[in-house]
């Protein structure tokens, strides 16, 4: 890792043994391990045998489970009841556990981090405008991005994330990477549709890239059809990221699920140019384009001027489904390691893991400490 030439990125916001034919993994990657915006008329949602027969429902169950409330050590894993999570443990192995390896890895590379902001940087909370970092957890992330690049690739609204963080040292990108803010001298624009001139929240000149800039007047009329046909269902909540809209059901009653997702299909039946995919208790409606958080990864690599995989290792760390494409882009082109956050096994494109948002800050405070004490 090439720690002693490190520079703060500027920052940006506004407008275990491990399976290796699994992973698919590079050998100078891996190392050998020895463990319409008028009002909307109200109406009922269409057959709910809609959304069982597409699998629309077993999908909201299946990507909602119940958060644990506490993990064991996997040193002390022994009960019969654990035996899932300790085989997974040894296929996703602890990024804390096998953090000297990835540091050796680094070694000769400019490391780059990508982090998720919900449920990793802040813990999954029941209102998503609750959902605030530590004082901790944004010291652990400012002082990483003193020292490489770093940028949160957020499903959130760009403006929202930053308003959550707070950090002008950082990239963000927002609606899962369909809005990207980055430095104006960067000539990366010159080649990409959809890439303007705009200012960021300092004021100061910055490029900025919307792949999906033309679905805005749809997003908002979606958005405001959903406000208004769901706005009965108690707990729902409906969220406008600019290029996608969020229906949240993590407060609704579990028998009132399928009409929520009744409702949602109905307006995609409306809107053929919009798309459904699935998150933490949310569904969120996106435009149908080539365009997800490992094409973010790849976008903001490329702006970075780390075209060549060889000279970086990127890092991406996050929790939900919509970031393993940032994940598969890593893996598939051997280029760095994603980390998912999870206390519950479940299948990944990732290569290692982290219970929850305390191990991320932990991780985020280990690479400070190990640039410091190679700087000494």
């Amino acid at each position: 890792m090439d720690v002693k030439s490190s520079q703060a990125s500027p920052v940006l916001a506004d407008p275990t043994p491990v399976n290796k034919s699994r992973l698919g993994v590079h050998s100078s990657l891996l190392p050998s391990f020895s463990t319409s915006l008028s009002a909307v008329p109200r109406k009922k949602p269409g057959k709910l045998d809609d959304v069982r027969s597409n699998g629309w429902l077993d999908a909201m169950i299946s990507s909602s489970p119940p958060r644990k409330k506490a993990v064991k050590d996997f040193n002390s894993l022994s009960d019969e009841a654990d035996i899932p999570y300790l085989s997974w443990m040894i296929r996703y192995p602890s990024a804390l556990n096998s953090f000297q390896l990835i540091m050796d890895v680094a070694r000769n590379r400019k490391l780059v981090i990508f982090l998720d902001y919900d449920g990793t940087l802040s813990p999954i909370v029941d209102d998503p405008d609750q959902a605030f970092m530590s004082g901790e957890m944004r010291l652990a992330v400012k002082s990483v991005a003193s020292h490489f690049p770093t940028a949160i690739i957020s499903g959130r609204s760009r403006d929202k994330v930053y308003e959550l963080v707070g950090l002008t040292e950082l990239y963000y990108a927002g609606s899962h990477g369909m809005d990207i803010m980055f430095p104006a001298k960067n000539t990366v624009c010159r080649d990409e549709l959809n890439c303007v001139k705009g200012t960021d929240m300092e004021g100061k000149e910055a490029n900025l890239f919307q792949p999906a800039s033309e679905f805005l007047p749809m997003i908002n009329e979606v958005y405001n059809s959903l406000v208004e046909i769901t706005k009965d269902i108690k707990g729902s909540k409906v969220e406008n990221h600019k290029f996608c809209v969020s229906v949240h059901y993590r407060n609704v009653d579990e028998n009132s699920w399928a009409v929520i997702a009744q409702f949602v299909h109905d307006i995609l039946k409306e809107h053929p140019r919009l798309r459904l995919t699935h998150g933490r208790k949310v569904l969120e409606v996106r435009p149908v384009i080539e365009w997800d958080k490992g094409k973010a990864v790849e976008f903001l690599l490329k702006s970075l001027g780390f075209s060549n995989h060889r000279d970086v290792l990127p890092i991406y760390i996050g929790d939900d489904r919509t970031d393993e494409d940032a994940f598969k882009v890593l893996r598939k082109a051997y280029r760095g390691y994603g980390i998912l956050v999870s206390a519950a096994p479940k299948e990944s494109n990732a290569f290692f893991s982290l219970k929850d948002p305390s191990e991320v800050q932990y991780f985020l405070e280990s690479l400070v400490k190990k640039v410091q004490q190679d700087d000494e």
